[in-house]
């Protein structure tokens, strides 16, 4: 019987574990759609969710939620079973079990990222349970998915995204999918286009599903319905 540490699975009884990361950059129906689509997939057992102090600031700003990850299980609106999926740590939980590399994960994903955790990553300097999920999925070498929300781009951005990805982390920003079709269901309004309002849901789930697919998952049946191109 081996004497050294003993590595926790990537997949549990029922699925795969993710590590879900919301730091305080705009967009937090970014990660409530991903939430969703998480929760959803059947290869999904649990999803690790995480919550910057600046991002509990910018969800009361844009969503009006309850600050923290327990105001995005709210906005996300889970059935009680997905809900029971999604287990809430404090970004100052520096003991919860996706610190440790021998708690493997399919995945971990860092939506949005702002510029301060993206330099915490490229650095090494972390201080927050973000910052060491974020370090372990790096040095593990499984799926680390940077939906990097800033713009225009300075060369400290570019010099950070570019030490990432050449440490393996995936830079998937939150650029809208203009291909994305409405599915054949869905009839468009007069004039042939889609409502504001549709065409922003299509582009979030369209995103949701590029990240599920990045961290080698299949797409949940919920956004499944959306037509891509061949």
């Amino acid at each position: 019987m081996s004497g050294g540490p003993q590595l926790s699975p990537s997949r549990c009884s029922g699925g795969s574990r993710v590590a879900l990361l919301v730091t305080g950059a705009s967009g937090m129906r970014l990660p409530v759609h991903l939430l969703r689509a998480l929760a959803a997939s059947p290869a999904v057992e649990r999803v690790h969710l995480v919550a910057s102090a600046g991002a509990s600031q910018v969800l009361r700003h844009e969503l009006g939620d309850p600050p923290g990850a327990r105001g995005l299980v709210e906005a996300a609106s889970l059935a009680s079973e997905e809900a029971a999926k999604v287990v809430v740590h404090r970004d100052s939980e520096l003991d919860a079990p996706i610190s440790s590399g021998s708690y493997r994960l399919a995945g971990t994903v860092v939506l949005p990222c702002s510029a301060a955790t993206l330099g915490a990553l490229a650095t090494g300097a972390g201080t927050t349970l973000v910052h060491r999920a974020g370090a372990v999925a790096l040095k593990e070498r499984w799926p680390l998915v940077l939906g990097f929300r800033e713009t225009p781009l300075s060369i400290v951005h570019l010099e950070n995204l570019r030490r990432l990805a050449y440490a393996g982390a995936v830079v998937l920003p939150p650029i809208p999918a203009f291909y994305v079709e409405r599915p054949a269901t869905a009839a468009a309004p007069s004039g042939g286009d889609a409502a504001p309002a549709e065409t922003l849901e299509r582009f979030l789930d369209a995103y949701a599903l590029r990240v599920v697919d990045h961290l080698g998952l299949p797409a949940p049946v919920a956004t499944a319905a959306l037509r891509l191109p061949p």
